[in-house]
């Protein structure tokens, strides 16, 4: 009888463990998958992306989003200067080739690296020496290194931005959302992974905010 009840609690134990070891995966499952597709992203892996990227969502997303964006502009720009105007018309007409370059690798790759689509003309996801790899040194240090210029040290307008500020987290059971912001005042926006099943999650939207 003792004998039973020992492996009756061991099995028992064994059961707990193996619940929890599963509740935990699940839990985590988004964050890896997030992990995973960004490797895949920044290295252009076009069949591992595939996986976790539903493309025909995302396409409608970015369709729907990026027209959004610029109906904003333009409701903006409409008592100001015409020209400007006229160029937001312009990115409206141009919403499907950017649709398109961003429903791609390198459109996945810059949106998980902090580079959204703006909505303008001709805009394409940059190349991936541009989007990812970029050495940032913190304020701090760089005025440690520098004894007091005599004048102040002017960024490159090309120069690269820091990596955005970034949090993650359900939003349910089968939605999770990674969002993105470089600073006060600076574009918001989150990426959007839908539960395939217990543990699979794909990439299938965008939500793009002004700052």
């Amino acid at each position: 009888m003792s004998l039973s009840r020992t492996s009756k609690s061991v099995v028992i134990t064994l059961l707990v463990v193996v619940v929890v070891a599963v509740l935990g995966v699940i839990y985590a499952s988004p964050y890896i998958a997030l992990d995973r597709l960004k490797r895949a992203a920044d290295a252009r892996d076009a069949q591992t992306v595939n996986q976790y990227v539903d493309f025909p969502l995302l396409r409608e997303s970015l369709k729907d989003q990026v027209g959004q964006l610029l109906t904003r502009k333009i409701d903006i720009q409409k008592s100001g200067n015409p020209l400007a105007m006229i160029g937001a018309m312009i990115g409206a007409a141009l919403i499907g080739p950017l649709v398109d370059s961003y429903a791609t690798p390198d459109g996945v790759a810059a949106i998980l690296n902090g580079i959204p689509p703006r909505g303008d003309p001709g805009e394409k996801p940059p190349v991936p020496s541009e989007a990812s790899g970029a050495v940032v040194v913190a304020p701090e240090a760089a005025q440690a290194s520098q004894p007091q210029p005599a004048a102040p040290v002017v960024a490159s307008p090309s120069a690269p931005k820091p990596p955005p500020q970034t949090t993650a987290g359900y939003r349910s059971f089968d939605t999770f959302a990674v969002n993105y912001q470089h600073g006060t005042g600076d574009a918001r926006y989150s990426a959007i992974l839908r539960r395939y099943g217990l543990f699979s999650w794909k990439l299938v939207a965008v939500e793009l905010n002004d700052g």
